[in-house]
């Protein structure tokens, strides 16, 4: 891996791409994308314009599409990534051992046998963990064991890599027998120097008020103060060559304009209803919780899709502000780029967000496992 200059790495369940740009922003190449939802894929092209892209169910796929869809041309991937769906696992949903969404990852260790790359990362959230999956897990866990050495499951939480939430994730690490490479637990051990960041933090230089009638994609557009903030110069700074929609970038470079501003219309009995809640208290009818200022932001929620139901994702109610936040508020709290895109609706956009791992915890990772296989 130290011999190439930038190592592929390809992203199952890609989504809008949290995980694929902490792979940018670690140094590596995405040379592939695959995520079944159309939305998802079409927000991903556009921030990562020059990396591969299908909308295939993982269950039909096996490595040698994935491996021509990504031109590997015979030679060895570095990494394999991903997030399974995580809403059979999920302590927020019902943690449905037959929920038919499990077995994709089972899966996603399908084709790391079949595609052998020199390591994989797979996140989840923290109830994968429970006494119910164990026979999922070890029969994912047996299809790699004769050629892959794992490390037990960890878990981390995207507040101690820099982001403005509490979101935490399990992680599943294996590398190649073959690759040369050492790791411990203790070697993902997040920095005592990275920096606690606030709801406060990543809210600063974003636009005071919210107009309730910027419904549209083009209203949702607004100047930002990048100056407010060091948070700002964190998610921002590292602009790779390969990612980004060139309108988006010349938009944030010439005029710090940023998408997402979208804004959500209230009725005065639910304006009243917010007024009453404190922060880190919740709504008793939509049960939102109000963010607080000096914290962190709990975990973002996703909603479903139609054929789940077509539920709402439970938006937070601003700090100090009766109202829920923005997309593009959300995103800060993820920490996500003022450049990056995500869909032109309220509700896919959210959808999405809730749905990705916060790209700062997944550049931790990411460049913990690059130094790894380059020492």
């Amino acid at each position: 891996m130290s011999r190439r200059a930038k190592p592929k790495i390809i992203d199952l369940f890609a989504g809008v791409g949290g995980f694929s740009l902490g792979a940018v922003r670690a140094g590596f190449e995405l040379a592939a994308a695959v995520d079944l939802d159309r939305h998802a894929v079409d927000a991903h092209q556009k921030n990562f314009p020059h990396a591969a892209h299908a909308r295939r169910d993982i269950f039909g796929l096996c490595g040698d599409d994935i491996r021509d869809l990504a031109k590997l041309n015979g030679h060895r991937l570095t990494g394999l990534i991903g997030g399974p769906p995580c809403q059979g696992f999920s302590t927020m949903g019902r943690m449905r051992k037959n929920d038919a969404r499990n077995k994709l990852f089972f899966h996603f260790f399908r084709l790391i046998s079949e595609l052998n790359p020199l390591f994989f990362v797979c996140e989840n959230v923290p109830g994968i963990l429970d006494e119910k999956y164990e026979t999922l897990r070890e029969e994912s866990f047996k299809v790699v064991k004769r050629k892959y050495h794992m490390l037990d499951p960890f878990e981390l939480s995207a507040g101690d890599f820099g982001a403005a939430t509490e979101r935490s994730r399990v992680f599943f690490v294996g590398w190649a027998k073959d690759a040369g490479i050492g790791l411990s637990l203790g070697y993902f051990t997040p920095s005592p120097r990275v920096k606690k960041v606030t709801v406060r933090s990543a809210f600063a230089g974003l636009p005071k008020r919210i107009d309730p009638n910027w419904q549209t994609e083009e209203s949702g557009w607004r100047r930002v103060d990048l100056t407010e903030s060091d948070f700002t110069d964190t998610i921002n700074k590292l602009v790779p060559g390969v990612v980004g929609d060139k309108t988006a970038l010349d938009r944030f470079a010439q005029h710090s304009e940023v998408s997402g501003f979208l804004g959500t219309i209230h009725t005065r009995k639910v304006i009243a209803r917010f007024a009453e809640v404190e922060p880190g208290k919740m709504d008793s009818v939509s049960k939102f919780p109000r963010l607080k200022w000096d914290a962190l932001c709990p975990t973002l929620r996703a909603g479903t899709a139609k054929d789940r139901g077509s539920y709402q994702a439970a938006r937070p109610i601003h700090p100090s502000q009766d109202r829920v936040i923005t997309p593009r508020e959300a995103a800060r709290l993820q920490g996500f780029p003022d450049w990056f895109l995500f869909h032109q609706t309220k509700w896919h956009s959210f959808r999405q967000i809730g749905n990705s791992i916060p790209p700062l915890l997944a550049e931790g990772i990411l460049r913990l496992l690059a130094g790894a296989a380059s020492s």
